[in-house]
């Protein structure tokens, strides 16, 4: 019993990461679509509005592939078992985004990044490396990843096709998701972190969004 006990957090961790990576996602909430869609049919999309929405709705994916990561690295070393939970629930809502991402990529006729499993890979190490830290600094970690997620969609938002209002009704609610997340991380007792990681944070996004946009 005691073993079986020992290897629950394992296995726990090994199942979310199985199903962020490779399984379907399956979103809690309905798709964001745009308002009087039902009375208007989508516009059409030219080969090049297409390849450019797919392109940066590959961006969005493996960025969600990755926020599920470090969620689950953060809540799999948190010191306090009520971080913990909120990590893991804070995990469960953005996994629509995942889905949301993912059905507006086969919509488009494309697909996620191969890169996936790196890209959870990497990010769990980093969401554990900054749980290890602390609960306060943990919490700071997400208030400015939800930050700057915040600022790549401002600017996915101004580089969409004018014709594609489906993806940037997603992106609006994912941006109001991504604030209120970091909003709560705050009041949470989260901490600011040094300007050199937050300037880390930002090279280690520039290399995720530049390669998964293509791959």
């Amino acid at each position: 019993m005691r073993e079986r006990h020992l290897l629950d957090p394992i296995l726990g961790s090994l199942d979310r990461a199985l199903r962020a990576v490779f399984a379907p996602p399956l979103a809690t909430r309905p798709m964001p679509r745009p308002a009087g869609e039902a009375s208007t049919p989508e516009a059409p999309l030219d080969d090049a509005e297409r390849r450019e929405a797919a392109g940066l709705m590959r961006v969005n994916h493996a960025g969600e592939v990755a926020a599920q990561a470090l969620y689950h690295g953060q809540a799999a070393f948190a010191a306090r078992p009520e971080v913990r939970e909120w990590l893991l629930q804070a995990a469960r809502e953005e996994a629509d985004h995942l889905a949301w991402c993912d059905q507006r990529l086969r919509e488009l006729g494309s697909r996620p990044s191969l890169l996936g499993p790196l890209w959870y890979a990497g990010s769990f190490a980093i969401g554990a490396a900054a749980a290890l830290a602390g609960d306060r600094t943990s919490l700071g970690f997400v208030s400015e990843t939800e930050r700057q997620v915040e600022g790549h969609i401002d600017s996915h938002l101004e580089r969409l096709p004018a014709a594609d209002a489906r993806s940037r009704a997603v992106l609006q609610v994912m941006r109001e998701d991504e604030a209120a997340h970091g909003a709560a991380a705050r009041a949470a007792g989260g901490t600011e972190l040094p300007p050199p990681v937050r300037q880390a944070m930002r090279a280690t996004a520039k290399v995720m969004t530049t390669t998964s946009r293509w791959l």
